[in-house]
């Protein structure tokens, strides 16, 4: 059977075969780009049509998805069984958004949107594939989380929240999926260099009203490093430290249920088992 480019695609069957959500830019991409280079059939996901066009020119077999449109997602599936013959060896949510804002001026409609975005959309497509994982008696579910969704951080309550609830469902999920051949796990990176600082600018000026906040000196702040593209640091890693983990989650006989990157989110997880919660938290709310 010839491919959409007339080359047989019959070689590429074998290959091992997995979606990356969000790969546009930043993680998405540099692990889309990873897993291709290492021999992966991979079927790569973005929403801007450009972006799309960018990855088909790379070599991808690219779709479109939002994960706050549950037609998008279905399509999705649908279209990549169709090419697969209905298996899929894994599956990496990764594409997100980045609300921020103090708790107390989110609006609530932005808060579901948040939670549209990075909690019911990956629900939604990793429910769909779980059966096809059961039914050929293996895979691999990899979330990329968040450093936020172990530890709370000002600002970021909507996005930390996201994050608190997916490591709770699916690690839940995890246990549910114990001799099934599936394994799920949770990559939670620290600061890491991508564009969900800019991208989150304009959902931040969209849904707070900051100007007429109690918190308008703090915001000025958050606005001139969201403008930056994010706060600079030289603690902040790139996205091949993702995929390290990534891989490892893949490819090893005992995938962990979790992968901490970056020596920020490191040190925040051992801050918590050795503090006492009151001084700790006190310790992040510190933080600016």
């Amino acid at each position: 059977m010839a491919s959409d480019g007339g080359t047989t695609t019959a070689p590429t069957q074998k290959l091992r075969t997995i979606i990356v959500t969000g790969a546009s830019s930043g993680i998405g991409a540099h692990c889309a780009r990873a897993l291709k280079a290492d021999g992966w059939r991979v079927f790569a996901t973005a929403r801007k049509p450009e972006d799309i066009a960018t990855l088909t020119a790379e070599g991808f077999e690219t779709f479109y998805l939002d994960y706050r449109e549950a037609d998008s997602i279905a399509a999705l599936v649908e279209a990549v069984m169709a090419r697969t013959g209905g298996t899929l060896d894994a599956l990496f949510n990764n594409g997100a958004h980045a609300q921020a804002g103090a708790v107390e001026d989110l609006p609530v409609e932005a808060l579901r949107e948040q939670f549209e975005a990075n909690f019911f959309g990956w629900h939604d497509l990793t429910r769909r594939i779980v059966p096809v994982m059961r039914a050929q008696g293996h895979g691999r579910i990899v979330h990329c989380s968040s450093i936020l969704g172990l530890t709370p951080v000002k600002w970021r309550g909507a996005y930390a929240a996201s994050k608190h609830a997916l490591e709770g469902l699916m690690l839940c999920m995890r246990a549910e999926l114990q001799g099934s051949g599936i394994e799920v796990s949770l990559i939670e990176p620290g600061p890491i260099e991508s564009k969900i600082a800019s991208n989150g600018l304009a959902w931040f000026v969209k849904n707070i009203d900051h100007e007429n906040s109690v918190h308008r000196k703090d915001y000025e702040g958050q606005l001139a490093r969201l403008r930056a593209g994010g706060s600079k640091s030289r603690l902040k890693l790139k996205p091949d430290a993702v995929y390290a983990v990534l891989r490892h989650a893949l490819l090893s006989p005992k995938p962990r249920p979790h992968y901490v990157v970056t020596t920020p989110a490191k040190i925040g997880v051992i801050l918590k088992r050795i503090l006492p919660a009151s001084l700790f938290y006190r310790v992040l709310a510190s933080q600016a």
